[in-house]
């Protein structure tokens, strides 16, 4: 059950920002979750005294479970960080689907019904926003914007000897040890909790493998007789292509009463893959995404989407799939566009503004 999970109504909740993110000034107000409103927006400009009472307060709005409130309230970042992982998550996930059936359509009646099923995209839902609340808190801890944590300490660089540890790493051993713990344990039991936990440590471990060690020469003219050395997270867009990739790739290992097929199934391992001790774990070992239910075609409106009529697509890329056969309609229209844009000195660009015809390809309802 989804309610099994610490972060699902969370989750639920959290996917309605990024409208309102993407119009809103992130430096004219601090962004927080409210149960009953997708987004509050609360001044910054608070007397300094107030200032540990507006954080108790924005950790109480945020929709969490009891044990994640306690953890966000012990830290004055965590609220303004959860917000920004948030963003960043819903972002990239629309980024990575803006040519698919589904976009990545957050709307609170299609969200809350597609976060109750066990589809591909609702584990990429899962491992987006566990890597984005990863990826938010080790660069938080590295800007210095956390208490509980600062910069990464990385014993374990190679030619240690010749390196001198300096610059500022992020905190990828601090933000990994608390999204766990924030997003909880696996139940032995419900395996839809189980799932959903697997999809979670997915996003994690994505996080993991895209961290890499940057460094700067200090020797005379440029040599690296002494270089300082720090590891940073691989950029988000990157984490973003590797769990679409997963995505395309993912192991159904179940299936529940399939409400969007019509058809019922029964638990049963992915094909060729190694189950858990004893065969008796239809969840993976590798770090794949993990699904339960066969998604629906998203063509027509219902209650995981609006459907795809009178969606945009591209004549030569994803007409005939966004349409679902249903055709398209082609509307001329006329632009005008920034062109032959030139540097001045000292410190500005001069731009001509050039008009032009285009066409644009809408599916048909």
């Amino acid at each position: 059950m989804l309610d099994g999970s610490p972060l699902a109504r969370w989750l639920a909740a959290a996917f309605g920002l990024t409208l309102l993110l993407a119009a809103l000034r992130p430096s004219a107000a601090y962004f927080g979750l409210t149960g009953s409103e997708p987004l509050t927006v609360l001044p910054l400009t608070l007397e300094p005294e107030a200032a540990a009472q507006a954080h108790y307060k924005a950790c109480d709005r945020l929709k969490l479970e009891r044990k994640q409130r306690r953890m966000c309230r012990r830290d004055p970042g965590v609220a303004e960080t959860l917000v920004e992982a948030v963003s960043m998550s819903a972002l990239e996930c629309q980024f990575q689907f803006r040519f698919e059936r589904w976009n990545c359509t957050l709307e609170g009646r299609y969200r809350a019904s597609l976060l109750k099923r066990g589809f591909k995209e609702t584990a990429f839902l899962y491992a987006i926003s566990s890597a984005g609340l990863t990826h938010a808190l080790a660069k938080a801890c590295s800007a210095g914007r956390m208490e509980r944590c600062t910069c990464d300490e990385a014993p374990d660089l190679e030619n240690r000897e010749a390196w001198q540890w300096g610059g500022c790493g992020d905190n990828l051993k601090y933000s990994s040890k608390f999204v766990k713990e924030f997003l909880g344990r696996r139940s032995s039991k419900d395996l839809r909790a189980r799932v959903d936990f697997h999809n979670n440590l997915v996003g994690v471990k994505v996080i993991k493998a895209g961290v890499e060690t940057t460094c700067k020469c200090h020797g005379v003219s440029g040599s690296c007789t002494v270089r300082t050395c720090w590891r940073q997270l691989a950029p988000f867009h990157e984490v973003g292509k590797h769990l679409k990739h997963k995505y395309e790739t993912a192991l159904k290992v179940g299936s529940t009463t399939n409400e969007a097929a019509g058809e019922a199934g029964a638990i049963s391992p992915p094909r060729g893959r190694a189950s858990g001790v004893g065969g008796s774990d239809p969840l993976p070992r590798t770090p794949e995404l993990v699904h339960l239910d066969d998604s629906p075609s998203f063509c027509l409106a219902g209650r995981f989407s609006p459907g795809t009529a009178g969606r945009r697509c591209h004549r030569e890329k994803n007409c005939e799939s966004i349409c679902c056969g249903r055709g398209h309609n082609t509307q001329s229209r006329v632009v005008t566009r920034p062109c032959q844009c030139q540097v001045r000195w000292c410190c500005y660009v001069e731009c001509r503004q050039c008009t032009q015809r285009e066409e644009v390809y809408t599916c048909k309802g």
